[in-house]
């Protein structure tokens, strides 16, 4: 028996209707951005110096001297300090208006006349900064430190090197 050509029609219509166009695809839209700066420069322009330490007499530990990133000396008891000192100064250059983090690790500092004989300085920075301008003439960055020192602690000059790193926040 063979498909009437009504009921073949009607088949086709009632395929084309339940699998017929192809669904529409949804299209969406995202914006894109992309920020360029200029990449970051960083010059040491001072060193720091924390003048001369002179430790008092008896037995004592723990004195503090502390060179704040503004430039103000203090001595604990049992230490006199004089001597000129001056903080560090960093120059950083970059995009104006950018934000940078500021990284100052500690610094062991060697006795020249016993390398066996340390002292830690603990550095105080400002963490970030923002550069007011662009490039030249960049912004200077003010590093200060402290350190501890004892009755015991071996005189003689100690040194050592700042490692500053500077990245875009």
């Amino acid at each position: 028996m063979g498909l009437r050509p009504v009921t073949i029609a009607a088949l086709a219509a009632a395929f084309a209707a339940g699998f017929g166009a192809p669904a529409k695809g949804a299209t969406v839209t995202a914006q894109v951005n992309a920020q360029v700066v200029k990449p970051l420069a960083i010059t040491m322009r001072q060193n720091l110096n924390l003048g001369t330490i002179v430790l008092g007499t008896g037995t004592w530990s723990g004195a503090t001297v502390s060179l704040s990133r503004l430039g103000n000396l203090t001595c604990s008891a049992n230490v006199t300090c004089s001597g000129a000192t001056s903080v560090a100064i960093y120059n950083v250059a970059g995009s104006n208006g950018q934000v940078v983090r500021m990284n100052v690790p500690p610094v062991t500092m060697v006795n020249q006349l016993d390398s066996t004989k340390t002292l830690i300085l603990t550095p105080d920075n400002q963490p970030t900064v923002t550069l007011t301008n662009s490039g030249n003439p960049g912004t200077n960055v003010q590093i200060g430190g402290s350190v501890t020192v004892n009755s015991t602690t071996p005189g003689g000059t100690y040194v050592g090197t700042f490692n500053v790193t500077a990245d875009y926040q």
